[in-house]
């Protein structure tokens, strides 16, 4: 068993006590200006921020160069349409996605599978129940 105990911790915060003199002086602190835009995908300067959140870590990655060529390709297009003229680089990001299934599967179609169709035995029980309804036009009477 230790006989020593614990060394404390510093202290989260320091308290700094100013003289009256020190007090009265204007402050020598400048804060940066708040950019009115802040950053996201695309910069104010008009780059690309890598690091935005929105690209879900498709930047970096075994397909992050990949990606990076064919979003800037699309980004500076000046083709018309938009983009045209970045098809090969966007199907050798394609490729190098393919390599890697387990970290590029396609989510939506799981999604669609499981949510959009409804089960075949369901769709058989729901006709088998229902009754045939007469139709009538508001000229016939019924």
């Amino acid at each position: 068993m230790s006989s020593e105990l614990p060394k404390p911790e510093a202290p989260k915060d320091r308290v700094i006590f100013l003289t009256e003199e020190e007090a009265s002086e204007p402050s020598k602190v400048t804060l940066q200006e708040n950019d009115e835009n802040p950053p996201g995908l695309i910069l104010s300067n008009g780059d690309i921020n890598w690091n935005c959140p929105c690209l879900g870590g498709m930047a970096v990655g075994p397909c992050g160069v990949d990606f990076r060529e064919a979003f800037s390709c699309f980004h500076y297009s000046e083709a018309d349409p938009k983009g045209s003229d970045c098809i090969e680089k966007f199907a050798e990001m394609q490729t190098c996605m393919q390599g890697y299934p387990e970290l590029f599967e396609e989510k939506e179609r799981k999604q669609d599978d499981k949510g959009d169709a409804p089960p075949q035995e369901n769709i058989e029980e729901s006709a088998a129940t229902e009754e045939p309804v007469e139709k009538s036009t508001p000229s016939e009477p019924q």
